[in-house]
């Protein structure tokens, strides 16, 4: 049975041209799959008789089921572990922000790229997600916030994987977003975070779609960063920055570099100097995140007064700063932390 969610307008037309069907009929099995998020061909009045039968034997409209959810106490945060038909489970999360309704999405199940402070890495990486795997994610969230009158008004591609190692599912799932038939969400809505695929992000910016690019540094300088970020010995700091000033030129879109702050590690006042030297006039901004802990790896987060003298550093040398604020540390928000849990049994 082939599933249909993910498929452009142009893919269905062409597949039920090549059933003998009219091209138009396309367009309405689009409205009824991503306008009105239904996924029982039965319900799809206005298709045939025989279409709707053939297509009911032959495909499914499969989407994503919940195994699991935690609010936070606050009600502000939501994660969902969410599972798709092979049974490989992801995290999505929820962000009710006091501009909208902001989620995070993933984009492979597990993460391959070693960071020494994230969750998601743990177990490794299990396979790339769909492009309709991820829509799936955003479709569960969307039909459930619809329920009270409310919509997705942003999206991160910030959670588990590395977006741009999966570069062409991504890129068809930011654009089935912004398609009329589905969400219509505009590509400024849209943040994609990346550990630094250096040829990606040069090809992302060739794209000229206007999303918004999140890099994470985590480090001023190659040797820490390597020991943070693995990835960092293939793509050095120098490259990264350099793709995303290209990125910043080309698209006139200001990128975010993503600053985990860990204490006694790299929130000192010399590598906040290294910092701005590294971004001095460029189209960049600094979101420092202090770390949600992750047992397995001890980290732990710097004092207020330590993630605030770095703030200002950064902020009394005309970088623009953000801290990045507290959501669902309650629940484990942090990426990977709820399907390990499941994954180890503690579930």
């Amino acid at each position: 049975m082939e599933n249909l969610f993910g498929k452009t307008l142009q893919e269905l037309t062409e597949m039920l041209v090549a059933w003998g069907m009219p091209k138009f009929r396309g367009k309405q099995l689009a409205d009824w799959m991503y306008k009105k998020s239904i996924t029982d061909f039965n319900a799809m009045q206005n298709l045939p008789k025989d279409m709707r039968e053939k297509l009911a034997a032959s495909c499914v409209i499969d989407r994503a089921s919940r195994v699991d959810q935690l609010d936070s106490v606050d009600g502000k945060t939501s994660k969902f572990l969410l599972n798709f038909a092979d049974g490989v489970g992801v995290e999505t999360v929820l962000m009710r922000q006091p501009y909208g309704n902001s989620i995070c999405v993933s984009s492979q199940a597990g993460c391959n790229m070693g960071c020494a402070f994230c969750a998601s890495t743990l177990h490794g990486m299990v396979r790339n997600l769909t492009a309709g795997e991820m829509l799936a994610q955003t479709y569960y969230i969307n039909d459930l916030l619809s329920q009270t009158g409310e919509k997705v008004d942003t999206i991160v591609i910030m959670g588990s994987g590395e977006p741009l190692t999966n570069y062409d599912n991504v890129l068809k799932y930011i654009r089935l977003l912004h398609e009329d038939y589905g969400l219509g969400m505009s590509y400024r809505s849209i943040t994609l975070s990346t550990s630094g695929i250096v040829p990606n992000i040069y090809r992302l910016a060739a794209e000229e779609i206007p999303v918004n690019l999140s890099i994470s540094l985590h480090a001023p300088e190659d040797a820490l960063r390597s020991e943070l970020m693995p990835i960092n010995r293939k793509y050095p700091l120098s490259e990264v920055v350099k793709a995303g000033r290209d990125y910043g030129d080309t698209t006139h879109r200001r990128v975010t570099y993503e600053y985990i702050l860990i204490d006694g590690v790299n929130d000192n006042m010399k590598q906040a100097k290294e910092l701005v030297g590294l971004l001095k006039g460029q189209l960049a901004s600094v979101n420092l995140i202090p770390i949600n802990p992750v047992a397995e790896r001890g980290w732990n987060r710097p004092s207020p007064a330590r993630i605030n003298a770095f703030e200002q550093y950064l902020d009394q040398h005309h970088i623009t700063v953000t801290v990045r604020r507290e959501m669902g540390n309650d629940i484990q928000a942090a990426c990977g932390q709820l399907r390990n849990r499941h994954l180890t049994g503690e579930g």
